[in-house]
């Protein structure tokens, strides 16, 4: 009964016409922004948070509208990955093993719909999910103490550097920058200012979003002006758009294995969609064999990947609101938005704040809906935005990105601080070491040392103290394994090679 009573408050917030104005716009923005090849969830986000202090939004409202975001984002991945065979994530990249073959052999339209549904079975389950787990497990992070949640926050980057890709130094170094980072400012025992190098403007410490901000969407306008140049151009004319019921049909049982594999992946700290698209469309090329013709543009291996990284979306908003741990770099961001409009993403989000939860969960089983309705015959309208020039999108991003941390803090420093940040994205993006370990660390690093802190003082200094329980011990044992077990396993993880034609 608890649970219906949450769903009917969750639904009086959703419902009304801000709220649902919100959801609809996040779902429309979130699909263009996915459908741009490279930007992604992360980036689209990202470059949105600014507009929701613009508008002056309550936390309930934005988060609803950058999740929304969020989840049209996860939707228009696949469009430039079917039309452009060019992931518009990295999640999308396995919807380019069979959408474009799909789409070159004349079924366009078909693949786009097939895609658009597996990612509504996907998300729409992944939701429900959040809705049933979420609560339990928000009451077993009540047993959490500092020992605990130090395991936890180092699983979490263990698990992020762990998946980092080839290199995965990289991604250990990627998470100490981020640490380092968030060491800058006066320290809360001593009062003593560290790493600020006397600026004043630096006391304070940096604020996530300026940092955010510049490491995805400057970085990613420094980024798309090197390699993509004035012009987009579509590889795959889009001709007829139907509704493929027979490939619907066949594709069922897929769909539904696949989003729980993704959801499962999503929950995983440092997981996230990409993991649950592989993981997904491999189980069923396995199940299939090579009747299933996987990579000659199968069905089933366009709403594999499609219901993984879509139900891995939602799995990841499961650790971010009971322990507020991010289980993806786009949930990362969206922590930096919950921890800036004061509210403190944890167990006790559910008692504290239901109006939050539950409107947010209401509203994504709406969004879902929604974004059915929008992907299917509006397709053509969303192709059309991978022929917008780069002159006109990349002034839109900066503008957004400029005005937004402006009207946010007032401040000439943190405008210049977010381009430093930009340039520092770029740069990581060159070396090929990726940037969520940074933003993680950002946001984390503070209450990592904040946990150790009380621990050591809980135990007189006694070390052993942090595995002194049977949770942390999993944790910790847990770490180990996200950090060792992708170094055997990444030869799996690579793209396979596309068949020979």
């Amino acid at each position: 009964m608890e649970l219906f009573a949450n769903l009917a408050l969750g639904f009086s917030i959703a419902f009304s016409p801000t709220t649902l104005m919100l959801a609809i716009i996040g779902c429309f923005l979130g699909t263009i922004i996915g459908a741009l090849p490279g930007l992604g969830p992360s980036n689209g986000v990202a470059i949105l948070i600014p507009l929701t202090f613009t508008l002056g939004l309550d936390a309930t409202s934005a988060l609803v509208l950058m999740s929304a975001v969020y989840y049209g984002a996860m939707y228009g991945g696949r469009i430039s990955s079917i039309l452009l065979n060019i992931p518009g994530d990295e999640p999308a990249l396995m919807t380019t093993l069979d959408g474009y073959p799909m789409a070159k052999a004349g079924r366009a339209g078909d693949a786009l719909v097939l895609s658009g549904v597996a990612s509504f079975v996907g998300a729409f389950l992944a939701t429900i999910g959040l809705m049933l787990l979420a609560p339990l497990l928000a009451r077993v992070a009540f047993l959490f103490g500092p020992a605990e949640n130090f395991a936890l926050f180092l699983l979490a980057f263990c698990a992020l550097a762990g998946m980092a890709g080839k290199n995965q130094a990289k991604g250990v170094l990627a998470a100490c920058i981020g640490l380092g980072i968030a060491m800058i400012g006066v320290d809360n025992n001593s009062g003593l200012p560290r790493l600020t190098g006397g600026n004043l403007h630096l006391f304070d410490g940096i604020d996530f979003l300026v940092a955010i901000v510049g490491l995805f969407a400057v970085a990613e306008v420094f980024f798309f002006i090197e390699s993509h140049g004035r012009n987009t151009s579509i590889g795959v004319r889009l001709e007829k758009v139907t509704i493929p019921i027979r490939d619907i049909w066949s594709t069922r049982w897929t769909m539904l294995r696949s989003s729980g594999v993704g959801f499962v992946a999503g929950i995983l700290p440092g997981a996230g969609a990409s993991l649950g698209s592989f993981v997904a469309y491999m189980s069923e090329k396995s199940i299939a064999g090579p009747k299933g013709k996987f990579g000659t543009g199968a069905a089933k291996g366009v709403a594999a990947p499609e219901a993984g990284n879509n139900a891995a979306a939602g799995g990841a908003l499961v650790p971010m609101l009971t322990l507020g741990v991010p289980g993806s770099g786009t949930t990362a961001v969206l922590l930096a938005l919950l921890v800036t409009l004061n509210i403190t993403p944890g167990p006790t989000l559910f008692t504290e704040r239901p109006e939050v939860v539950w409107g947010l969960i209401a509203s994504l089983l709406i969004a879902n809906f929604v974004l059915l309705l929008m992907n299917v015959p509006l397709v053509k309208v969303f192709v059309r935005v991978l022929q917008v020039p780069a002159w006109v999108l990349l002034p839109g991003v900066t503008m957004i990105s400029f005005v937004g941390i402006f009207s946010l803090s007032g401040s000439y420093f943190d405008l210049l601080l977010m381009v430093a940040f930009g340039a520092l994205g770029y740069v990581l993006r060159k070396l090929d070491i990726p940037t969520v370990p940074v933003i993680l660390g950002i946001l984390l690093g503070g209450n990592m040392e904040d946990a150790l802190r009380r621990a050591m003082v809980l135990s007189d200094g006694d070390w052993t103290f942090l595995f002194s329980s049977p949770i942390a011990i999993g944790l910790w044992t847990a770490a180990v394994l996200g950090f060792v077990l992708p170094i055997f396993l990444r030869p799996l993880l690579k793209k396979p090679p596309a068949p020979e034609t």
